[in-house]
């Protein structure tokens, strides 16, 4: 494994304390856990940049992280989105939507003959789940809820959208 695969799979450590943290009892007890929930989430999050960048700067490209990547990244994301169900913040459906939508990526992209890595669809929905997921954890004051939803709702659209998009043949050049 290279070093960019080595940092994808490190993000998954963040899963359990993430996941930990975000239990009803746990927020409820200690609400300095959102913090440190939402610190832990972000240096998660942004190895996903660096292993990127890794990859390219190092020609360390493999078709193990091409599919490893984009996995780890949906784990991330549902497992603190999966708690927020639980905690009351978000509906269950909207994480149904987003699941069907991976799900359907992954088994989309098993059946080609060759990876491919996200296009920058799935690259801006990902930076909006981020963004959405960090709101959602942080423990901000009310008037952030509707903030916080908005951003949410529009990552669960362009999750559809970028899921569309990725799966619709590319246009015939015109003549």
């Amino acid at each position: 494994m290279t070093l960019a695969t080595w940092i994808t799979v490190s993000r998954l450590f963040a899963l359990p304390f993430l996941l930990y943290g975000l239990q009803d009892n746990i927020v409820a007890s200690v609400p300095t856990v959102r913090w440190i929930c939402l610190a832990i989430f972000i240096v998660a999050a942004s190895t996903d940049w660096l292993d990127g960048y890794l990859a390219r700067k190092l020609d360390q490209v493999t078709d193990l992280g091409k599919f490893l990547d984009p996995l780890v990244d949906k784990l991330l994301i549902l497992g603190p989105l999966i708690a927020l169900v639980e905690l009351g913040q978000i509906p269950a459906w909207s994480v149904v939507i987003i699941l069907t939508r991976e799900l359907a990526i992954a088994g989309w992209r098993v059946q080609q003959t060759q990876i491919s890595g996200a296009n920058w669809w799935g690259k801006i929905k990902t930076v909006l789940q981020i963004v959405a997921v960090s709101l959602l954890v942080a423990p901000l004051s009310g008037v952030w809820v509707p903030i916080s939803l908005g951003v949410y709702a529009a990552s669960v659209v362009l999750t559809v959208v970028s899921g569309i998009v990725y799966v619709l043949p590319p246009a015939l050049p015109s003549s």
